[in-house]
């Protein structure tokens, strides 16, 4: 049975258990509709510390494991590692968390300037990253006003190419010191980053501990997903939402080898291109640098119109980052991010966990 005729007839049968569930279902739709609505309104400028930490904390993140804290003192606010959320298996060495700090940095730079608090960031050697502002004019952003808008679209693209002075400003936005940036748009190179994903994809699928790691942040209904706040919930990714009780044995039964590999194979196919990020500097501090130019990138995407996702295979397992490497012409360099780019429909945005969760005050 394909995947996803599995997976709709499984909810139709929990719906269907009589209009009492068909209406509690649609009623947790509707629910997690209002709750992620609240999480993407607009910048509003009153909003103080409050608002920059709401900002900073929608930016792209490893298994939507929101692995940071944010620690505020008078005018300076401090963006912390959350060790307690790593994913040892997938992020041995915690590059995607400092990677998803620089993403959260940049929102924080974004968003500070827009609502009249400009400043300036200080990564540290651990890694923890210091912004301290002062009060000024505000200077919109076209990006600032995009960060609510992001989001990674994993689903089938339309195949259109996209055009060359939206490529040359996605190139612009992704610029940043010490990272270098690597589009791939032909055809030919983005079939052998398809193999190098798919070969990814075969290795982490053949490792027990990969697949029982990525169970501890599914999050298969949209009450779970919101309760929890976190995690990779179902519908963010084009599948239906479940109960959790059928989510997890349905999971156990389609998510296969190849299945997945035919469900990257396909999405990569129907992108326009791949964007490859190295940091000149394997290091916290390099790392935090390809988070801010990627999340530059994928916010000015969103701005025009252009969808991306994460293809973190060949970056994830080690073996595979040579050939990534030698594929977009930068050998001497360990790669640290893919994205897959193209048109697309929006999906459901990811939860977030809510700010007075994740904010101190020292």
């Amino acid at each position: 049975m394909k995947r996803r005729n599995f997976l709709i007839g499984a909810a139709a049968v929990t719906a269907g258990a009589g209009g009492f569930g068909v209406f509690r279902a649609h009623r947790a739709l509707a629910d997690y509709k209002a709750y992620t609505a609240r999480l993407h309104r607009p910048l509003d400028p009153s909003g103080g510390v409050g608002e920059l930490v709401r900002m900073a904390t929608l930016a792209p993140n490893g298994h939507n494991t929101q692995a940071w804290t944010f620690r505020t003192h008078g005018t300076t606010l401090e963006l912390l590692p959350d060790f307690s959320r790593r994913t040892p298996v997938v992020d041995p060495d915690d590059h995607h968390i400092f990677v998803s700090l620089g993403a959260a940095a940049e929102n924080l730079v974004l968003a500070g300037a827009a609502l009249g608090m400009p400043g300036e960031l200080e990564a540290r050697d651990d890694g923890a990253i210091r912004f301290a502002w002062q009060n000024g004019p505000a200077k919109a952003d076209p990006l600032a006003a995009t960060i609510v808008r992001r989001q990674s679209t994993r689903s089938l693209y339309d195949g259109s190419a996209v055009d060359a002075a939206t490529l040359k400003a996605l190139t612009a936005a992704g610029r940043a010191d010490g990272v270098r940036l690597v589009l791939i748009t032909e055809r030919k190179q983005i079939n052998a980053v398809r193999d190098l994903v798919v070969a990814g994809n075969d290795v982490q699928m053949s490792n027990p501990a990969f697949i029982t790691e990525l169970k501890q942040w599914l999050r298969f209904s949209p009450v779970n997903a919101m309760a929890r706040g976190d995690g990779l919930y179902s519908a963010t990714s084009g599948s239906p939402a479940l109960p959790d009780f059928l989510g997890r044995p349905a999971f156990d039964l389609v998510f296969k080898k190849k299945s997945e590999a035919e469900k990257y194979a396909a999405q990569i196919d129907s992108s326009a291109g791949v964007a490859v990020f190295f940091a000149e500097h394997a290091s916290k501090h390099g790392w935090v640098q390809v988070g801010r130019a990627a999340e530059r990138f994928l916010l000015e995407a969103t701005r025009q119109g252009v969808a991306c996702a994460f293809i973190n295979q060949p970056v994830e397992v080690a073996g595979l980052r040579p050939a990534l490497a030698v594929l977009a012409r930068e050998k001497d360099l360990r790669p640290d991010l893919v994205i897959r780019f193209g048109r697309a429909t929006p999906l459901p945005f990811s939860p977030r966990r809510r700010v007075q969760d994740i904010l101190a005050t020292s």
